[in-house]
């Protein structure tokens, strides 16, 4: 294999922060050619740390194998640079504030019907309608409304997700979403407009516990490393001190956890925890029964009697663990000019291995849409 998925295509994102870099940058990893325009000062995202040689964290980690073209859109030459790009792209992502794209004559419908081949991907706080539609919003407020924090953590403080959960699950719904409307222009010659906002994937991470509140007996509690619905499901202490996490997810695996893990295989057939909606109405029961026999074993003789009965469990890991894991998978990319490592994405692809991602660049390292450049995007 010597070609990408999307090699030849010309992707153009008005960018900045996290929810429309991750998104670009999945479709540069399938081959694209993204211009990231952004504003003279630069994205601030490339202000948000200095952890990486001097850069940026969050920059580095969704910005590689991209073009950077600083343009001051307010400017009539600028915007006028930007049409002219536009007019040759593929696809264009925007994550301005809300209006903001609109009113410099940027907004989808205004785009699509004088390029009927574009696809525009517009990625919003809130989403194009509602009462909140016109307010900006970043991850953590959106974690608020969206009621994640509320079933995220212990009891107690309340507590943010430790990642851009929000920002990352929209940059990776307006992704799909661009290949999806990529593979209909293929079949019709239209492009589409995409619409994604951050509370709509927040929303639809909470899907179970928004079925379990409107339809069941309540909204889950916050349980710490507790599961809300299954037993056998969480954290426990071996006697010495080592904790350990386990997942017992069905029937098959509670009856050998009871027979080779508890040693005590009548527990299988009682109808208390027959199944599984059973057992979870008996969580604390069986806890307390896990507990009392794990308590009284060292880490070493649980995680034998686990792998006997194929129980799946894992360790409480630091970032400092994973960073040393043995299933870790990296990728390697430059930052003035020297080598680091990060976690590699998560889909294997052959495609992935014909070239590296290329650095995070500059502000404006790739200059003003020159003739040359808009050249080589027609070329795309």
């Amino acid at each position: 294999m010597s070609l990408k998925p999307l090699e030849g295509m010309l992707v153009v994102s008005l960018e900045h922060a996290v929810a429309a870099p991750f998104c670009s940058n999945r479709l540069a990893h399938a081959g694209a050619r993204v211009l990231k325009i952004e504003r003279p000062e630069g994205d601030f995202a490339r202000d948000y740390d200095r952890e990486v040689y001097g850069e940026s964290s969050y920059f580095v980690w969704i910005n590689q194998g991209k073009e950077s073209v600083a343009l001051d859109l307010r400017q009539p030459s600028d915007l006028a640079q930007m049409m002219d790009v536009l007019a040759k792209a593929d696809v264009f992502i925007q994550n301005l504030a809300p209006g903001a794209a609109k009113r410099l004559g940027l907004g989808s419908d205004t785009l699509r019907a004088a390029m009927p081949r574009l696809i525009t991907c517009d990625i919003s706080g809130y989403g194009e309608s509602g009462p909140m539609n016109d307010l900006k919003a970043y991850d953590l407020l959106v974690q608020a409304e969206s009621g994640l924090v509320s079933v995220n953590g212990a009891p107690g403080p309340w507590g943010r997700i430790g990642v851009s959960i929000c920002d990352i699950t929209a940059g990776m719904n307006a992704a799909q979403g661009i290949l999806e409307a990529l593979l209909l222009r293929e079949r019709t010659g239209q492009g589409s407009a995409l619409h994604v906002s951050l509370f709509d994937a927040a929303a639809e991470l909470m899907a179970v516990p928004y079925l379990q509140a409107r339809y069941g007996r309540s909204a889950p509690e916050r349980g710490g490393l507790k599961h809300p619905s299954i037993a056998a499901y969480g954290a426990f202490t071996c006697s010495d001190g080592r904790e350990l996490v386990l997942a017992v997810q069905n029937d098959r695996e509670w009856r050998a956890f009871c027979e080779h893990v508890m040693e005590q295989p009548e527990l299988s057939s009682d109808e208390r925890f027959a199944n599984s909606a059973s057992r979870g109405m008996h969580r604390q029961l069986i806890e307390d029964m896990i507990q009392a026999v794990i308590g009284a074993l060292t880490w070493g003789e649980v995680t034998d009697r686990l792998t006997e009965a194929q129980t799946p469990f894992g360790t409480l890991n630091s970032v400092l663990d994973l960073i040393h894991h043995p299933q870790l998978r990296t990728q390697q990319f430059m930052v003035r000019g020297r080598a680091v490592e990060m976690p590699a994405p998560a889909c294997q692809a052959p495609w992935h291995a014909l070239s590296s991602p290329g650095h995070a660049p500059a502000v404006n390292e790739h200059g003003q849409l020159t003739d040359q450049t808009q050249e080589k995007a027609h070329m795309s």
